[in-house]
């Protein structure tokens, strides 16, 4: 072995040494942390949702501006036509989807859904639970002054409708003293087929509206919306409001679930009254002769009716239980003649 191998075999001790003297110097490596977990998503409303709650404050606002001073037989068309055209169906979605932004403004109903949402699997679960059966929003803490906001504001919409409606129906009284007015509506079967053309037309809402409505889903700008709390049982159209919210708050209600959220907005025995209201329209405008008969069907089927359609369906009593008219039998008047005496209905031809 010559001098450098026995010198390194030497060293080899000693560099060992060093390296484990070294070693146990140097700071221990810190602890392994597990990420934290990723935030809970933000409560979200798919956008043709929202397009459906903007289409029904449109509707409302425009049939709540009907004028009951009809001046000719154009006004009195363009009044029906204005107050026609919805579609059952669509109303109702529209209504709930609204209800459900309502819902959203209740702070507390927010925190006592979204409580659940921190947890990815507890978040879905509870989802699931509120798809399965919308009553299960029905428990989430602050579910009662939701749905007093819910209920003040569609039995309030509803309540507007049946006011206007009143005050055209008492047109149809009032504007006898002209005489355009007990003239015969010029092609009255073709007006009967727009009527129900018009009852079968989408609804669009206004852009603004439809912002309006987005920006308070957020919680950026409140509706400013005031109601009692209202103790259970409470009506579907209320449930199916709280629970499509409850899906917002999860944020299982957003454009990727609203397949999920799109059937919770239908409700056949909830259409169920708004589409007798159609039928009892269709029923007056058939017997319907001259233009204050036509102020009576726009007063009584279509605003009044409607109005009292949405308290209903609120849980708030209203004045009216709308049920269909016998189908007429023969093409006489359907609305009184104005009379010194209380209105009556005019005798039928025989």
């Amino acid at each position: 072995m010559n001098f450098a191998a026995s010198l390194r075999r030497a060293a080899a001790p000693t560099a060992l040494a060093l390296a484990t003297l070294l070693a146990s110097c140097a700071p221990a490596p810190p602890p392994m942390i597990a990420p934290p977990p990723p935030p809970p998503p933000a409560i979200s409303l798919s956008p043709r949702v929202i397009e459906q709650a903007s289409a029904y404050r449109a509707y409302v606002a425009r049939a709540t501006a009907i004028s009951p001073g009809f001046a000719d037989g154009e006004s009195v068309a363009q009044g029906l036509k204005t107050g026609e055209s919805y579609e059952p169906g669509q109303l109702l979605r529209g209504a709930i989807a609204y209800g459900a932004v309502v819902a959203l403004q209740d702070p507390e109903y927010v925190a006592g859904v979204r409580k659940f949402a921190g947890d990815a699997e507890q978040r879905r679960t509870i989802a699931y639970e509120v798809m399965k059966d919308p009553a299960y929003a029905v428990g989430f803490s602050g579910s009662s002054g939701a749905a007093g906001l819910v209920v003040a504001a569609l039995a309030g919409d509803g309540r507007k409708l049946l006011e206007v409606g009143k005050t055209v129906k008492q047109a149809a009284y009032d504007v006898q003293r002209s005489a355009w007015s007990k003239a015969d509506v010029p092609g009255r079967e073709g007006r009967l087929a727009l009527a129900k053309q018009l009852s079968a037309t989408a609804l669009t809402g206004e852009t603004a509206e439809t912002a309006r409505l987005q920006l308070a889903v957020t919680g950026s700008t409140p509706l400013g919306l005031t109601g009692e709390t209202v103790s259970p049982p409470y009506t579907p159209l209320v449930i199916r409001s709280l629970a499509v919210a409850a899906l917002a708050a999860l944020g299982y209600a957003d454009e990727n679930s609203v397949a999920q959220v799109t059937p919770m907005l239908d409700d056949p025995r909830g259409s169920k009254c708004f589409s007798l209201s159609k039928l009892n329209l269709y029923q007056c405008l058939a017997v319907s002769k001259p233009h204050y008969e036509d102020v009576f069907c726009l007063g009584q089927h279509v605003l009044m009716d409607t109005g009292a359609c949405l308290m209903q369906g609120a849980g708030v009593a209203s004045p009216l239980d709308i049920k269909p008219l016998p189908l007429p039998i023969a093409s006489s008047a359907a609305v009184p003649v104005k009379t010194t005496a209380k209105p009556k209905a005019k005798a039928k031809k025989k």
